[in-house]
Order: C-alpha cells, then sequence, then structure tokens
C-alpha cells in the first residue's frame, strides 16, 4: 500500500512543479505538466526503472480518466447557452470553419503524403483540428473579454469545435447497435431532467448536506461514463454533453462552480496531462522533428485559412479578426483526448502519438502567445464596439 502514496505522492510534486513552472514562464500549466511528464519519463528510462510511474497501473488509468471527463465537463459547464443562442450563426459558421478546413488538410497529409492507415489519419485529423477552450477562456479572462460580444462569439465557436471533434471519434469508429441507442436516449434525458434534477437537490438539500451538488454530479459523471463506455463510445464526450446541459445551473452557483474548477484541476488533471506526456517517447521527437514542424504548419494554415475569411463575415475590424482567428488555432485539451483514445485503442502507435503530442505542445504555445500579444483590452474593444453602433 505504500508503494500507492509513494507513487501519488511522486505525479502530484510533479504537478506542484509544474504549477511553479508554469507560473514563471507564463504557459498554460497543462503544457507544462505534459512537458514535465515527458521529462521525467526521459529521465527515468536513463537512470531509473522505466515502471516507476505506474502509468499503466488500474488506479492511474482511473484518474487520469477522471481529469479528463472532469475537464470536459468543465469545459461544457463554461459554456453560456445564452450566449451560444445570441451569436448562433458566427459560433456556428467560425467553429465548423475551425475543424472542417484543417481536417481535410490534415487527413490528405498524413493519409496520402505520410501513408498512413486511414484510421490512423482520421484520428490524427481529429487531434489536431480541436481548438484550446482552456487556453482561450484563460486569455480572454485575463483580457476582460469573456462578458463582451467578441468573448461570446469565441466561447460559442469553441463549443462548436469541441462537439465536432468529440463527435468525430464517435462518427467514424463507434459501432452502432442497441447500445448506442440506449446511450442516445439517456444523452436526450440528460439535456432535459439532469438540469432540474440537479437545482431540485440543490434547493432541498444544498445548504443542509455537505457538498451534495458535488457528489451528484460526480456520481453522475462516472454513472454516465459507465454507460458510454458500455456503449462503445467516449466518456468525455458524455461528459461535454452533461457540462452544456448544465451550463445555466453553473451560472448561478458561481462558488459551487469554482471548486469543482479546484478539485478538477488541483488533483485528477495533473495525472490526466503528466500521463499523456509520460507516454511519449521523446527519441520520436528527434527522428521525426521535420514531420512534426510540416504537421505544426499544415495544421495552422488549414485553421487560419478557415477562419480568417469567414470572420470577415461578422467583424470589420482587423486587429480582431486576426485575434479571433489565431485565438481558435490553439490547441490542447480536445486534441489530448483524442491522441490518447487513439493511442488507447491501438489506433495509431507510440510514434504516431508522441508526433501528434509534440505537434498539440506547439499548437498550445505559439498561438496563445500571438493571440495574447494582439488581444484586444476590453476598453479598446468597447470603444470599437461604440464605433460600430455609430
Amino acid at each position: 500500500m505504500e508503494h500507492i502514496y509513494l507513487t501519488a505522492a511522486f505525479w502530484l510534486g510533479l504537478g506542484v512543479l509544474s504549477a511553479i513552472i508554469a507560473y514563471h514562464i507564463k504557459l498554460s500549466i497543462a503544457s507544462v505538466e505534459i512537458i514535465i511528464g515527458i521529462a521525467a519519463a526521459f529521465a527515468a528510462s536513463s537512470f531509473l526503472n522505466k515502471d516507476v510511474f505506474s502509468e499503466n497501473s488500474d488506479w492511474i488509468k482511473f484518474l487520469a480518466g477522471s481529469g479528463s471527463i472532469f475537464l470536459t465537463f468543465l469545459a461544457g459547464a463554461e459554456l453560456d447557452k445564452h450566449s451560444i443562442k445570441e451569436k448562433f450563426k458566427e459560433s456556428a459558421a467560425m467553429g465548423a470553419a475551425s475543424f472542417f478546413v484543417s481536417f481535410v488538410l490534415i487527413f490528405i497529409f498524413s493519409f496520402y503524403v505520410l501513408k498512413w492507415s486511414y484510421q490512423a489519419s482520421i484520428i490524427t485529423a481529429s487531434s489536431l483540428s480541436s481548438t484550446s477552450i482552456a487556453i482561450i477562456y484563460s486569455i480572454m479572462t485575463e483580457k476582460g473579454l469573456n462578458k463582451t460580444s467578441l468573448g461570446k462569439g469565441i466561447l460559442g465557436a469553441c463549443f462548436v469545435n469541441g462537439f465536432l471533434t468529440l463527435s468525430s471519434l464517435s462518427l467514424f469508429f463507434q459501432k452502432t447497435d442497441y447500445k448506442t441507442l440506449v446511450f442516445l436516449f439517456f444523452s436526450l434525458f440528460t439535456l432535459f431532467i439532469f438540469p432540474y434534477l440537479t437545482s431540485h437537490l440543490t434547493n432541498v438539500y444544498g445548504n443542509r448536506t455537505a457538498a451534495i451538488r458535488s457528489k451528484w454530479v460526480s456520481f453522475f459523471l462516472f454513472s454516465y461514463g459507465a454507460l458510454a463506455l458500455w456503449a462503445k463510445t467516449e466518456p468525455v464526450l458524455a461528459a461535454y454533453i452533461a457540462g452544456v446541459a448544465l451550463g445555466e445551473f453553473a451560472g448561478n452557483n458561481s462558488q459551487w462552480i469554482r471548486r469543482m474548477r479546484t478539485l478538477t484541476v488541483g488533483f485528477f488533471t495533473s495525472f490526466y496531462f503528466l500521463r499523456v506526456g509520460i507516454m511519449c517517447s521523446i527519441d520520436v521527437f528527434y527522428s521525426s522533428l521535420g514531420i512534426i514542424i510540416l504537421f505544426f504548419i499544415v495544421r495552422f494554415i488549414g485553421k487560419y485559412a478557415g477562419l480568417y475569411p469567414v470572420s470577415g463575415l461578422f467583424m470589420k475590424v482587423k486587429k480582431e479578426r486576426f485575434f479571433y482567428s489565431m485565438l481558435l488555432t490553439t490547441g490542447l485539451t480536445f486534441d489530448t483526448i483524442a491522441a490518447v483514445f487513439g493511442y488507447s485503442h491501438s489506433i495509431i502507435d507510440k510514434t504516431q502519438y508522441s508526433v501528434l503530442i509534440a505537434v498539440i505542445i506547439l499548437a498550445a504555445i505559439i498561438p496563445g502567445f500571438i493571440a495574447n500579444k494582439y488581444a484586444p483590452a476590453r476598453a479598446a474593444h468597447e470603444q470599437l464596439k461604440e464605433e460600430y453602433q455609430e
């Protein structure tokens, strides 16, 4: 038993180190955790027992999987459904543009140029066509844009892009049978009944029973995830649906959602993102550097070529169009989920997985840095808004 405690302490120690480094170099903690995971795995393979992390043990897989489920749930819950409705055309157009153009280009490059298998190319296209709501949300809150018209459109586009990414995994790799119908029926139940039940439990027991909201949501997510696995689909898609369904409730219970975010980011996601890095092969980064760079270029071109022209339909200011397009070019959370899905189901091998993670890290750092540098301040945005009205 002491081995489990020691292993958990080791993982969380790496999480603490990642948080400190992320603070000083101004990168997202998730990106740093992946990099720290890669470095730690390399050090362990060179100087220690390669199994020191126990990354393939059931309990580590459970904690890492819980991290992806809770993180995806929060991504859905952070979205404002009223904002999506208000900016529906813009969100749908920008979200689709940020996904489909890059999906096609990346698939062509991996399937026809690199001669990867069809399924591996689909996983690659799905993984590298996503965008990072975590990076986007942090930049917008820092700049005060999350409550503006511009910010609402970006968050709505994130929802569309994330839904397309997770749906592509189910579309291409889901075997449809009666289990699928059961899962779809339960998903409809989630959309309509889950928010009501959560509100009812909160109203009756919220101020009397310790943390019943967190216990209830955790129970529901694990149950929903089990049903998704039974139906041979991805539990993260189920968690995303549940989060979107509970978005209004989360908005009215800001203190509770902050506690859920603390639990998720402070504990679960360290296991998830560190494991993403630990599973990589650092040797691939040297031997496949050219492929990594080419993938990043193809991804960047696909994203930007799809986004910038479409952004002109909804905004006139070039700085905002550039910021909007660059922000949706970032990648991290759903990208890694798709890559891990492909690797864990033996659709891609360790070399291909490592290439994808390297590209995802570049996509998290470079476009995010550029977008953060050119982000319009809230005051500037409000001035632009007044100019539109005039």
